[in-house]
């Protein structure tokens, strides 16, 4: 159920509500700058279909993307407003039964974490979910690339494949922090795209839908349905 087909008589009282929170920044020199609102839309899409008292409202499509800046580009509200939209943002939807957060980027794991922190002290019955992946491979790589394969193939340019740097993540997070992406990957990179295919693609996303299933059957259980 999709909250913009909806009038409000057609709601119906206590569902629950999934957001899917993305961002507009560079993805290497082969993907466009809305991968992660891609994702994170047809992730809650498919949620929906499969949960159909699950609404799912319009994607968030900026995010903090500051580390990105070096390309141009790249479009970011910053961690400040990124935790203050999503913190208002909850709050205003008191009348749903709970909300499930679908962040697919992230640059936003802190801010959307602080403001989650805060709703459920205020007493909110609300999750943040984020797609996992490995700790080479977090940015315009393998997992990406397939992934973009399986839902707009034709926003790949495959003949710019260019590896980026592939140390994992934990070693490059303090370099990450001090000199952004650039700094550390001059083509965008995080990952190699190489061998990247659709069917890995189309295995990815079943894999994360069930996985988000689960919390939003978590998030279900807490709220009054």
């Amino acid at each position: 159920m999709n909250l913009a087909d909806l009038a409000w008589p057609e709601l119906g009282a206590r569902r629950l509500l999934a957001v899917p929170l993305g961002a507009v920044e560079q993805h290497g020199p082969h993907l466009p700058y809305t991968v992660d609102t891609e994702i994170a839309t047809e992730l809650c899409r498919r949620l929906g279909h499969q949960r159909p008292e699950i609404v799912v409202a319009p994607g968030l499509p900026y995010g903090s993307s500051g580390e990105h800046a070096g390309f141009p580009g790249t479009l970011s509200i910053g961690q400040e407003a990124t935790e203050l939209v999503v913190t208002e943002l909850v709050r205003s939807a008191d009348d749903f039964a709970g909300v499930l957060l679908v962040s697919a980027h992230g640059g936003n794991a802190l801010p959307v974490h602080r403001a989650v922190r805060r709703l459920r002290y205020e007493g909110r019955n609300v999750r943040v979910w984020s797609p996992d992946g490995p700790a080479g491979d977090t940015h315009a790589g393998h997992l990406e690339t397939s992934v973009m394969l399986a839902l707009r193939p034709e926003s790949v340019r495959t003949h710019r494949f260019q590896a980026g740097n592939t140390e994992p993540l934990p070693g490059l997070i303090d370099r990450l922090r001090a000199e952004g992406v650039r700094g550390v990957s001059p083509n965008g990179v995080l990952g190699d795209p190489h061998g990247a295919s659709a069917e890995t693609g189309h295995a990815t996303l079943r894999r994360w839908t069930e996985a988000l299933l689960e919390v939003a059957a978590t998030l279900a259980e807490d709220g009054i349905m």
